[in-house]
């Protein structure tokens, strides 16, 4: 043990080039713990190195540096998956590839340096700890600011472990957000390096963390009767199809006979529900919406449906292409389309400071925002478009709320990595913050459905063709996050940074308090 807090020690005293590479790998090992992995067990480690670099830096200016080779580290490793969308052309931009993940460390690195600076402005000990886990959280949710927002992986989803367990630790969500579970964290990985007074408080939290998500958990059940059943089509489409348009006929041939087959077994369990069935992002191979025959036949596969949502591209006559969301009726009337708002930088639109194009044509226009569908005979739902799910507070509409949410997704692009993994852990963290069933329909997987304490009730996995078919249960009462969203966290970030600053108790001594 002493060899090892020995070590510690040295790594965090560390300077110049040998110190940024211990950060880079503190920063990597603490990705390890957001999902798949959900190595919680490696935060303090990486966290309180962190701390201890910062503490030993050459000043504010130093202490940022530590910050931001943190975050490259971080960003990095968690963001690996993002080479594989660049592969898929390769041809074109094949330099790319060993660029595409560090890049946008570089983009988001300087928000951690910010909040790893301000904190060593602070003196050492308890007091500068607590600011440093309220500046982090506070610049980690600036992150929805970075071009058209970029709040990938808050340090708070790394609790959406499968099963029970994760249904239990992401409950507090309902009051607090994700944002709030970002804010906990930080506290509780650096609770190594705090007194003793301060190690027990935080078992302390952690133990009622628990006991509040188990009692959640356990005193909430599901009723049946508002919502549809609702039928999720995944196709299981590779990308490199989509793109080379060779196989557009037996692809939608594919979704009409898959269509048939789910909304048949859904009609048989309906028992009264209206049947909804749902096809993935940009599943139509064309634009539905100036297709006349291709909208009658959908219904038609679908025949016995009160509704059919269809992710397809739309050009419209303001020249601008949008990736959209079409609700069909029986007929093959199309509703008013949902168009995507938040769009993905790099990939569906082009950032103005790029010297080179990456965006196909001139990249995608936003919508106006998020909204409710009223359709006939199917209770309120809120349209969601991949990438837009994983903005918290920002999935519903404060004045026309929905009673369910309904994904619709391509990761196909990110291949069967941990990139799927993570945007299906941000699904399950708005169930849970708004309390309200979530319905996600992906091409190649993981299509899932939620109830509204984030509780799995189905899924069909990755890299398989079929049908998912399952009843939404209710929507549950308004959560205290679905009323007051990010103003929550938002109070308990200035609140715990206000305290740190007014903190008068002695806090850690040099050398002490090593989380080994």
């Amino acid at each position: 043990m002493r060899f090892l807090h020995d070590l510690y020690m040295r790594l965090s005293r560390q300077h110049g080039w040998r110190a940024d590479l211990v950060m880079v790998l503190a920063g990597g090992l603490y990705a390890l713990g957001f999902p798949p992995v959900h190595a919680v067990v490696v935060l303090p480690v990486a966290f309180c190195l962190l701390a201890l670099a910062i503490d030993n830096a050459a000043g504010w200016k130093g202490a940022a540096r530590r910050g931001f080779m943190f975050a490259m580290g971080l960003y990095t490793v968690g963001l690996y998956w993002l080479m594989y969308a660049i592969l898929l052309r390769a041809d074109d931009f094949w330099w790319l590839v060993p660029l595409a993940a560090p890049g946008c460390a570089v983009i988001l690195a300087p928000l951690s340096a910010l909040s790893a600076g301000l904190s060593r402005l602070v003196p050492r000990g308890t007091r500068r700890l607590v600011v440093l886990a309220a500046l982090w959280t506070l610049t980690d949710m600036a992150r929805v600011y970075v071009f058209s927002g970029f709040p990938w992986n808050p340090p708070g989803s790394v609790w959406a472990f499968p099963g029970l367990a994760g249904d239990i630790m992401l409950q507090p969500a309902a009051w607090i957000g994700v944002d709030g579970l970002t804010l906990l964290t930080c506290l509780l990985s650096l609770a190594p390096l705090y007194g003793r007074t301060g190690r027990v408080a935080c078992a302390g939290m952690l133990a009622a963390w628990v006991a509040c998500g188990a009692l959640r958990v356990a005193s909430i059940h599901d009723t049946y009767g508002h919502n549809p059943e609702v039928v999720l089509v995944q196709g299981n489409v590779p990308e490199t199809e989509k793109i080379s348009r060779d196989s557009d006929v037996a692809v939608f041939r594919r979704y009409l006979q898959l269509t048939h087959e789910g909304v048949q077994a859904g009609l048989r369990e309906a028992v009264g529900r209206p049947v909804v069935f749902a096809w993935p992002e940009s599943a139509f191979p064309g634009l539905l919406m100036e297709d006349d025959i291709a909208r009658p036949m959908i219904m038609q596969a679908g025949q016995g449906a009160a509704a059919g949502v269809i992710g397809t591209l739309r050009w419209l006559e303001d020249k601008h292409w949008r990736n959209s969301m079409v609700a069909l009726l029986p007929g093959g009337q199309p509703a008013t389309p949902y168009d995507k708002a938040h769009l993905v930088p790099f990939g569906e639109y082009q950032p103005a400071f790029l010297p080179f194009h990456v965006v196909p044509g001139d990249g995608l226009t936003p919508g106006p925002g998020v909204q409710t569908w009223h359709l006939p005979g199917v209770a309120p739902v809120g349209p969601l478009i991949c990438y837009e799910v994983i903005f918290s507070g920002q999935v519903v509409d404060p004045h026309d709320r929905p009673t369910w949410l309904l994904n619709s997704t391509n990761d196909a692009w990110y291949g069967n990595s941990a990139g799927p993994r993570q945007h299906l852990a941000a699904v399950r963290i708005r169930a849970v913050e708004e309390g309200l069933p979530v319905a996600r329909a992906a091409n190649t997987g993981i299509s899932a459905i939620f109830d509204g304490r984030g509780r799995e009730l189905a899924r069909l996995g990755w890299d398989r063709q079929g049908v998912l078919v399952h009843a939404l249960p209710d929507a549950l009462p308004r959560t205290f996050f679905g009323h007051y969203g990010r103003l929550v966290p938002l109070f308990l970030v200035l609140l715990t940074g206000a305290a740190g600053l007014v903190w008068r108790r002695p806090g850690l001594k040099e050398g002490s308090g090593i989380p080994l």
